[in-house]
């Protein structure tokens, strides 16, 4: 429909549409509700408890992570860890254990990409000897062991990726098995993360589960090889 103008014109402006949008999801974006230190703890939080049990005390560690949902109910709704509290009947690490969950849960709510406490948290070595977990899996600390707990939350909720080993290295590591239990004159097991007794100790994934075949080194858990 035509629009008749009666007075004179004086002055125009171009707009540029595809600025304007931009402009637009920018200011969308930027109302966006995001992690900081000041933001109130809502009176629901969601999270999950994890168990461990380690053979250096005869009480299990349950570490309890609770996030906090941004965005609620849009495209842009994510959870983020808020807080984190560590429970045992041992009252030997009660010290360190109160410690610890504070100074995570004040990194939580700082913002930002708290994934590095996971890395930090693993390399904690015991100076007086870690552990093997069942399957093989050696554990330097109870700390390294919470960062594991911590990372397979994180997996869980999306901030860590989780790498999904390809079926063709899948299918080449079983062979592998298939072939070196073959040689050592065992039968195949179907226990599920079982690896060979004599298997060596792998640097990468920390499991013993490194087999030496065709005078290779290689590890049946994460596919890591010396030969490449």
């Amino acid at each position: 429909m035509a629009t008749k103008i009666d007075k004179k014109i004086v002055a125009y402006e171009v707009i540029n549409l595809e600025e304007e949008r931009k402009k637009a999801a920018l200011e969308e974006k930027n109302k966006l509700e995001d992690m900081h230190e000041n933001i109130e703890r809502p009176e629901m939080l969601v999270g999950a408890t994890y168990k461990i049990k380690t053979p250096q005390s005869e009480h299990a560690l349950y570490v309890t992570v609770n996030d906090i949902v941004l965005n609620a109910g849009t495209e842009h709704e994510t959870r983020q860890p808020f807080e984190i509290f560590i429970n045992s009947k041992n009252m030997a690490h009660f010290q360190w254990v109160v410690a610890l969950t504070r100074m995570m849960s004040a990194v939580f709510r700082k913002g930002g990409d708290v994934t590095f406490l996971v890395e930090e948290m693993k390399a904690v070595f015991d100076p007086q000897g870690g552990y093997f977990k069942p399957g093989g899996r050696f554990m330097p600390s109870i700390v390294a062991e919470i960062g594991f707990a911590l990372e397979s939350h994180m997996k869980m909720i999306g901030l860590i990726k989780d790498e999904r080993m390809p079926d063709a290295i899948r299918e080449m590591l079983d062979t592998k098995r298939a072939e070196y239990d073959s040689l050592k004159g065992r039968r195949k097991t179907d226990d599920v993360g079982s690896f060979p007794p004599d298997a060596k100790l792998c640097s990468k994934c920390y499991t013993k589960a490194a087999i030496v075949m065709d005078g290779c080194l290689t590890c049946l858990n994460c596919g890591d090889s010396k030969c490449g």
